[in-house]
């Protein structure tokens, strides 16, 4: 039996845009062709730079956006043939912003119970009790039951979004940023929180962040995205030591070090983001690359298989290279 429990299979989600006045529409290809398995167990994180598709991604495989091309599974069926009650059965999302993603004018025991409202558990009389055991399990005391959000910590509201997406008990989590908007302080708190929660649970995880410590930190595996595609997949030991791709390199240099000493560092990107609506042609990286040759310009990479996982970069096609050496 298949350990994989979400899986996109050559994902596109294609958005028309307004060229201008009089100038009609034009594609945005925010996901253009990713295949990703996220399998039982795994904490998988999905990395790059603002825009490059990842939350579009991550609202796919909540069902909330319709791929434009490709499927996505859910324990190998189709996401399109399940109900809305069936996804999130399985699958939750845990947001970004504890204070905006939770009701203002609704209770901790209100919020936290909904699900089970709204998902169909027919003995509203185990309700608080349920409730209220999940308060703990997050770490909550029971007397804020009553409380709303804005009387409570950024901490504890997002231990309240997190009781609210594992009440039901799903299968996996979709994380997006989801210590971003707390305090230092905080943060680590609720890092251990959800890895303690992965133990007790069962979980499997999915988690987006900008912050590379805390994808070292939690990650099993983890996948770069740029411009819509998943440019590496490795293990996150591996992707830390060893990286391949010229992009994933520049980000691992782009962490900040507590030396001031050092300055701010260099990762050779350039200050311009290319515009999605106007890809490069080749390797949509390869304008910003330090590492381009000839063809990167004109042929895209294919996806070369790792000891890990996979990358998308011509330094590694030993095909491409035997064709050169004949030539």
């Amino acid at each position: 039996m298949s350990n994989v429990v979400l899986e996109a299979r050559d994902v596109t989600r294609t958005f028309m845009i307004s060229a201008g006045f009089m100038r009609g529409k034009r594609p945005l290809h925010a996901v253009n062709g990713v295949s990703l398995q996220v399998e039982k167990g795994e904490i998988v994180a999905l990395v790059g730079e603002s825009g490059c598709g990842k939350t579009t991604l991550a609202k796919m495989l909540l069902g909330l956006l319709p791929p434009t091309s490709g499927s996505i599974h859910i324990d190998g069926k189709p996401i399109g043939s399940l109900g809305r009650l069936d996804i999130a059965n399985v699958v939750q999302p845990i947001f970004q912003d504890p204070y905006s993603s939770l009701n203002p004018r609704k209770s901790v025991g209100s919020i936290i119970t909904l699900p089970l409202k709204v998902q169909g558990d027919a003995n509203p009389d185990t309700w608080r009790a349920r409730a209220e055991e999940m308060m703990e399990l997050v770490g909550l005391p029971r007397r804020v039951f009553n409380n709303y959000p804005n009387q409570l910590s950024g901490g504890q509201r997002q231990r309240v979004a997190i009781a609210r997406a594992l009440i039901n008990r799903p299968r996996v989590v979709i994380c997006d940023e989801p210590t971003s908007a707390l305090d230092v302080s905080v943060q680590s708190q609720i890092l251990n929180l959800l890895q303690d929660l992965r133990s007790e649970l069962g979980l499997t995880y999915m988690v987006i962040s900008h912050n590379l410590a805390v994808v070292e930190h939690l990650a099993t595996r983890v996948a770069v995205m740029y411009l819509g595609r998943l440019v590496e997949q490795a293990d996150t030991e591996t992707l830390f030591s060893a990286p391949k791709h010229p992009y994933t390199e520049a980000l691992l240099d782009s962490v900040l070090t507590p030396d001031p000493r050092l300055g701010v560092p260099d990762t050779h990107l350039g200050a311009a983001y290319p515009n999605p609506l106007d890809m490069p042609s080749g390797c949509t990286f390869h304008p910003r690359c330090a590492k381009v040759m000839g063809q990167c310009s004109k042929i895209a990479p294919r996806p070369i298989a790792t000891d890990s996982g996979h990358v998308e970069c011509h330094l590694y096609d030993e095909q491409e290279e035997t064709g050169r050496l004949a030539s």
